[in-house]
């Protein structure tokens, strides 16, 4: 099947006299990809023509008539009505030839100056421009949620791990507020890569330039770029703005697998710290008892998937001389699908940490086993009698090792059983060692204590802007 644009030329004019394989064709044809970029491409072509028109290139009605002709395929596009061809192998090509269909000759004159480097560079940055910035609301909403929630949860004692094993009593809230400032992070690299992405290729043409006298400023402020980029070769062959949104994706969704992994721990019988409500739990075939926790799982696996969309796009471009090589099609495929998986997973999170239900009850009482004051008695020891903090580690231990051979816990080892180890030891030492007493002696700038965390919910409202 010949590729033409209408009049039966091919869209490569005349160098070539057979048509492609049906395979050739097959490998080569991006337009189920790339389709989703059609109103980025209409808005480049749109401020190219009205450049091309500024400088005399093309007369004021060619313009006229392009831009109508680019309304109507909008018109199209919106209503579903736009007659994709995928022998045209991508939607720069079918945008024109459409147009051509609808304004006949001007519609040849809208590629001056341009190539099809430097307009699908142009798109791809428009759209994961488009993509930075919502995924980074997506970012707030679920730091909003974690906010809220950590709001609530100021005072309610849980375990801290390291290891996983008991370390020390912290707060739910403190716990929670922890992901948000991983998000903040996140969203910090978004949207430092929008930023640092921000510039436009439209007007290198192939890899050179052009010796038409365009203004490339022109276009790059009509399409809310900075500037336009420096270098010709660089414009059509840069990808690093696609790695690094894609990089940052990765970081954030292996973010994102961390908590998923919290939620699965906290909601299993074992933990009994929480359970997800019905919206984000499945059942089993056969045990009707199970409520599992499936959204949390699939967003550990789908952080993979980003982690290894951004090792394939990187395995794309890494051995690529200047400028453009074809393996560059594949880039819109990977990006689009990281995001749309980011998106996915990100929004499913915020589901459920909007809705989960906390037990602090459970919390608590796993909180106050494992020895999780022995830290604060060691601190009573070198606050209260002076020792060195080796000497307090040490005595501290005896009386751990002391309480498991008993098989309670230090608070319940009798004034005589601790002073047999220490004899300075009085009994305002049960002072320090419940787990609420532990969790608001914590008050260093960033800690546990429930007054620092109700200061740190404030401060994030506030930079949220929830109140």
């Amino acid at each position: 099947m010949a590729v033409t644009t209408g009049k039966g030329q091919t869209m490569w004019g005349g160098r070539f006299a057979a048509t492609p394989s049906d395979i050739m064709e097959d490998i080569n044809a991006s337009l189920d990809i790339d389709r989703r970029m059609a109103s980025e491409d209409i808005a480049g072509s749109r401020a190219h023509a009205d450049m091309l028109a500024e400088m005399g290139i093309i007369s004021a009605e060619d313009n006229e008539a392009i831009q109508g002709g680019l309304d109507a395929i909008t018109e199209e596009l919106k209503a579903g009505t736009f007659p994709f061809r995928r022998e045209l192998e991508d939607i720069h090509m079918n945008v024109e030839a459409r147009l051509k269909e609808l304004i006949g000759e001007p519609a040849g004159r809208l590629h001056t100056a341009r190539s099809r480097n430097d307009q699908v560079v142009t798109d791809f940055r428009l759209w994961t421009r488009g993509a930075l910035d919502e995924a980074s609301l997506l970012v707030a909403g679920l730091q909003a949620a974690l906010v809220k929630r950590a709001g609530e949860h100021t005072e309610t004692i849980m375990p801290g791990f390291t290891h996983l094993q008991t370390a020390q009593p912290v707060t739910l809230g403190h716990h929670l507020l922890a992901y948000v400032e991983m998000l903040e992070r996140d969203r910090s690299r978004l949207l430092d890569c929008a930023e640092r992405l921000n510039e436009c290729p439209l007007g290198s043409a192939a890899l050179a330039g052009t010796g038409f006298p365009i203004d490339r400023d022109m276009t790059a402020d009509a399409l809310g770029f900075a500037r336009p980029m420096a270098n010709s070769l660089d414009a059509v062959s840069a990808r690093d703005f696609a790695l690094e949104a894609l990089a940052a994706l990765s970081i954030a969704a292996t973010h994102l697998s961390r908590l998923a992994e919290e939620i699965v721990l906290w909601t299993s019988a074992q933990f009994g710290f929480a359970q997800l409500t019905d919206a984000w739990s499945t059942g089993s075939s056969i045990m009707p008892q199970k409520r599992n926790p499936d959204a949390a799982e699939l967003i550990r696996a789908k952080a993979s998937l980003i982690t290894g969309l951004y090792a394939a796009l990187q395995g794309a471009v890494k051995a690529l001389p200047l400028a453009y090589a074809k393996d560059l099609q594949d880039d819109k495929r990977l990006t689009f699908e990281a995001f749309d998986t980011y998106n996915l997973c990100i929004q499913a999170m915020t589901g459920m940490i909007d809705t989960i239900g906390f037990k602090p009850e459970n919390m608590r009482a796993a909180a106050a086993k494992g020895f999780s004051t022995a830290t604060d008695l060691a601190d009573w020891l070198v606050r209260e009698l002076g020792l060195p903090f080796r000497d307090a580690h040490h005595v501290t231990g005896t009386l751990v090792a002391k309480a498991e051979e008993k098989g309670c816990d230090l608070a319940d080892l009798s004034l005589a059983e601790m002073q047999a180890v220490h004899g300075g030891i009085t009994d305002a030492v049960f002072g320090v060692l419940t787990v609420e007493a532990s969790a608001s002696s914590r008050t260093s700038y960033g800690a546990t204590s429930p007054v620092r965390v109700a200061e740190q919910v404030a401060q994030w409202k506030q930079r949220l802007r929830l109140e």
